[in-house]
Parts: C-alpha cells; structure tokens; sequence
C-alpha cells in the first residue's frame, strides 16, 4: 500500500527549515545520552510531508535492529484516538448518539450500577471505573471480553470527575464497537480507518504475524544507559492483541497522516472518512478547567484526544501551540497532535518509558520546535 501522502521541502510549505533540524538535533542528544535507543518523528502539513527521520535503534541487543522509517512503534496511549475515531464513524452513520448509555448497545454493562454511563463520559475519562482491566486470556477471546468489561466495577459516581482511564475505557470502547457491528474491533479499524486513508501499513490496532518483525521495542531505562525490555509489551501476543486504549502501533509518518486527516475536518487527499462537524464536535473541550485527579493538570478532553485550550502551559502538545490545537501522548515514550488553523500535523515515536516528568518536558520542547517553525 502506497503511502498517502507526498514529500515537500519544509520551506515550500511554510515550515523553518532550523527549527526542524534544532528538533532533530534535540532527539539526536538525547539518543547519545541513552534517554532511549531510537526514535521517529514527521511533521505533516496542508497534505505534504515535510519531514520524516529515524534516529537509533528499534530493538538493542542479540535482536538489533535499525529504525527506519517503515519501523512501527508502540502507541501506548496514541491507540486511544484511533479507537475513538471508530465510535466516532459510527456515529457518523447512526449507528450511536453520543448521548446515548454504553448499557443501551452493550447489554449487560449496567452490572455494578454502570447503567448510566454515557458515550461522552466514557470517552472523556469520567466513567467511573479507572482502574478496572482486563486479563490477558481476554486479549484473543472476545466473548470472555464481553464479560470482564460488563463485570467493570464503579469506583465513583460517573460525571463527577476527570480521571484517566488508562485502559478499561477503550476497553468498553471495543466492544461497543463489536457489539454495533458485529466485527472484531481490530478488523474494523483496519477496514474503516487505517485502509481508506491508504494506512494500512502504518498504522495497526493488533499487528499480524506477517507485520510483527517490524515492530520495535519497549525498554525501561536504567542506569548507564542499560535497557530492560519491559513485559507484555514485547510479546507477540500483546502485539496482535492490539489493545485498544494503548496498544496499537505505527509509524511516525503514518500517525502525522492520520493527524493531517483530522486537522483537515476529516479528509486525507480524495478520501474523506468523517466529516468536518464530527471533528469540530470532538475536538471541543468537554471537561472544561477541571484537572484530572490522575496527575493534577486539566486535559480539556475531547473525545479522544485533549485539546491545548488557554491554560498557561500544556503537556505536550506545546505552550506555543494554537488553542484549537488537539492530540494525545502515549505513556512516557511518544505524542502526535494536528493543528487545524496551521494545517501542521506532528507525530513523535520512541521507545523506551520515561516518567511522566521527563517525557512531559520533552515533548513541550519538541512541539514547541515544530510551533515555532510555522513561519507562513
């Protein structure tokens, strides 16, 4: 499958040429210093692709293997938007509102007194049920993930807080797809999402066998630049699961296309997927200046992705970046966002997991890069 976009010079499409290689540089240093092995990163704008690099290494040691830009990358939190734009398409299509309950589509998740958790509340992270999950038996037995996600139990009144579900969610998300289409949510991703945009190779919510010598590695870092790969991230059996609130992968310029379809109101060249009204809808700020309760900072949820808002700082997405401006990192490793007004997309992929304050800092100044760069 041929990838969707065309290459141009920064320049031509009115991007600084310095701020991008100060970019560069900047994962570049961190690299030699072994904050990770490798990395990737693209910067997409008005349809063209405008950069695209790999730095490093995609897996170290007996199993090296180089990062080049058809590496894919583990999303971690990144999958979530994905798996939103789906429920979005099936809105689109009247298959849902998003007003509706969860329980009216899934039967059987108002057990625990879920009933009346909405689609909005499920997709802006106040559902109630942060830290609920799944087994690992559920990952290839989707009547069994029926179960578990209709056994979720509820933690706190839903709507009464902003809380990051880090999996439970997307986790529902997929089998409110399943149960509307009748599909496996994997297969319909790859069929309604990724394919149409011409993505297929670049982006995928459970990586088939064929796909999966492809992929990177996940490492925690240690000391003196050691690298421990972490588990169930490397298995094959996490790859193919594709979970769906982060465990999908990509490569870097298959993410700044897929953010160039949602920063152009739902449309990649001749294909349109949503249409414009979705994603003004879902890229609006439905929390408000309420802070998450996970980590302190108000995310502006949208359906999926966070928008940068007016607040006086922003976590990764960028300070400088344009208030419409929306996306979503993926733990401790990685961050793409679209900038509507600008027409710039940027995705940033690594793997290894920083905390979350070293990863914030450094994607506010990778972002920051990019932002200072739009000169036109």
């Amino acid at each position: 499958m041929a990838y969707p976009l065309q290459t141009a010079e920064p320049a031509a499409v009115g991007l600084d040429p310095k701020k991008l290689d100060q970019m560069c540089a900047r994962i570049e240093s961190d690299i030699a210093k072994g904050v990770h092995p490798g990395a990737q990163v693209a910067v997409a704008r008005h349809g063209k692709l405008a950069l695209a690099r790999s730095f490093g290494e995609a897996r170290v040691g007996s199993q090296r293997m180089a990062a080049e830009d058809s590496t894919l990358f583990l999303l971690y939190s990144n999958t979530k938007v994905i798996t939103a734009a789906a429920v979005w398409l099936l809105a689109e299509e009247g298959s849902l509102r998003y007003g509706d309950r969860v329980s009216d589509h899934v039967p059987g998740f108002e057990k625990h007194h879920k009933g009346e958790i909405t689609i909005i509340q499920l997709l802006t992270h106040q559902g109630g049920f942060p830290s609920s999950a799944v087994t690992p038996e559920a990952w290839s037995d989707h009547e069994l993930l029926r179960r578990q996600v209709c056994d979720f139990q509820l933690e706190w009144v839903p709507g009464s807080r902003v809380h990051y579900h880090p999996s439970s969610a997307h986790w529902t998300a997929a089998v409110l797809i399943e149960s509307l289409t009748g599909k496996d949510f994997r297969h319909f991703i790859r069929d309604r999402i990724a394919t149409p945009l011409g993505l297929g190779d670049e982006i995928m919510v459970g990586v088939p066998e064929a796909a999966q010598a492809r992929c990177g590695e996940m490492y925690d870092p240690g000391d003196k630049g050691s690298m421990t790969p972490r588990q169930p991230e490397c298995s094959s059996a996490h790859r193919a699961a594709g979970v769906p609130g982060g465990g999908g992968y990509a490569t870097a310029r298959g993410m700044a296309a897929f953010y160039q379809a949602l920063g152009k109101g739902g449309r990649l060249g001749n294909v349109r997927l949503l249409s414009p009204r979705t994603i003004e809808y879902v890229t609006r700020n439905f929390t408000g200046d309420r802070a998450d309760m996970n980590n302190g900072f108000p995310p502006h949820r949208g359906l999926g992705p966070s928008t940068r808002g007016l607040s006086e700082t922003s976590r990764g997405l960028g300070t400088l970046a344009h208030p419409r401006t929306f996306g979503h990192g993926g733990a401790g490793s990685s961050y793409c966002w679209a900038d509507p007004v600008s027409g710039v997309s940027f995705a940033f992929l690594s793997n290894a997991r920083l905390t979350n304050e070293a990863h914030d800092a450094r994607t506010e100044v990778l972002s920051n890069f990019v932002h200072a760069a739009i000169v036109e």
